[in-house]
């Protein structure tokens, strides 16, 4: 009864109903709010925004929250906490009393949903992916491509989709910020969009997160040689833009055509990133690997094989081919 005497002393509400009621009364209305509630696991209730305290009692009344609306509803009143009780989506323990129903309430506990942003999707994609969740609301204009950070974030039923965009934007130059500072000397580009667009051609050539700063190496050595990047990922955002993935092989026709985003027809970066890279390939152009390589080529594992010559590289492309077609026998 130590409890029971606490709310008491605590509630002057409680005293005025020990008067209006009798001792017994009230020792009912206490045993009811403390009762263990009828849920023996988990209930999820989504409490709308706007509602009333009698409505939000009848949701988790008639959710399996708790045993009486009428009670939890006089036991909010009482305890002073109307204007506390907070719209969204909860979990409401099993068994949970209601002093624990009104805590989760009125504290904001509210569920939060992951949604993942893969590396190297582009803006259209995302979009796209957003448009998909149903646990967001509104519309979303499309933002520029290369201005968005990927990672999972937990967010709340009811979230907007341009909140989320908006997010993830301001994570995306929280990060390139905190980066920028402390990037290698004498990188051959001068401003953080340059490394947004060579992050994201990165993002696009390697999924192998060890392989990040070696790539990022080659495409830093041959900015610095004047070479041309090419990178066929470039031609394929030329072709396609933010759509994502050609569907086929590039046809020769198309790796000679010149686009603002073929570089293998233009010098230096390409106009726009071509993906939004992830915090760890910003990283690896800031920070390249101490490497002098010039070439890469897919080594028919997931990986690549990397060459400071052109002799080399040649040889690499002879054996990975030779693994290819072992592959498909």
């Amino acid at each position: 009864m130590n409890r029971l005497k606490q709310l008491v002393i605590k509630s002057r509400g409680i005293l005025i109903a020990a008067a209006l009621l009798g001792s017994l009364a009230l020792s009912v209305l206490l045993g009811l709010i403390y009762l263990a509630g009828p849920h023996s696991e988990t209930v999820r209730v989504l409490l709308p925004s706007g509602a009333s305290s009698r409505s939000i009692a009848s949701n988790l009344a008639d959710g399996g929250a708790v045993r009486s609306g009428f009670v939890f509803r006089l036991y909010v009143r009482l305890s002073g906490q109307s204007a506390a009780l907070k719209a969204g989506e909860f979990d409401i323990p099993a068994t949970a009393n209601m002093p624990d129903v009104l805590r989760i309430i009125s504290g904001g506990e509210v569920v939060l949903h992951p949604i993942t942003i893969a590396e190297g999707l582009t803006s259209m994609q995302i979009i796209a992916l957003l448009n998909a969740q149903d646990v967001l609301t509104g519309d979303a204009a499309l933002p520029k491509e290369g201005s968005l950070l990927p990672e999972t974030y937990n967010v709340a039923r009811g979230m907007t989709r341009a909140a989320l965009i908006g997010k993830m934007r301001a994570d995306q130059t929280r990060v390139i910020d905190a980066l920028w500072p402390k990037r290698q000397k004498n990188l051959p580009f001068k401003t953080k969009k340059d490394a947004l667009i060579l992050a994201s051609i990165v993002e696009r050539e390697t999924g192998v997160a060890s392989e990040r700063p070696l790539v990022a190496a080659v495409f830093v050595n041959r900015l610095k040689k004047r070479m041309r990047l090419q990178s066929d990922p470039t031609i394929i955002y030329g072709l396609v833009g933010g759509k994502g993935a050609l569907g086929r092989p590039i046809r020769r026709s198309e790796i000679r055509r010149k686009t603002a985003y073929n570089t293998y027809r233009i010098n230096g970066l390409p106009p726009t990133p071509i993906a939004n890279p992830g915090r760890a390939s910003i990283a690896a152009v800031l920070n390249p690997a101490d490497s002098k390589a010039l070439y890469f080529v897919a080594d028919g594992s997931g990986g690549h094989a990397f060459a400071e010559t052109l002799a080399q590289h040649n040889k690499n492309v002879r054996q990975c081919r030779q693994i290819e077609n072992q592959n498909f026998r």
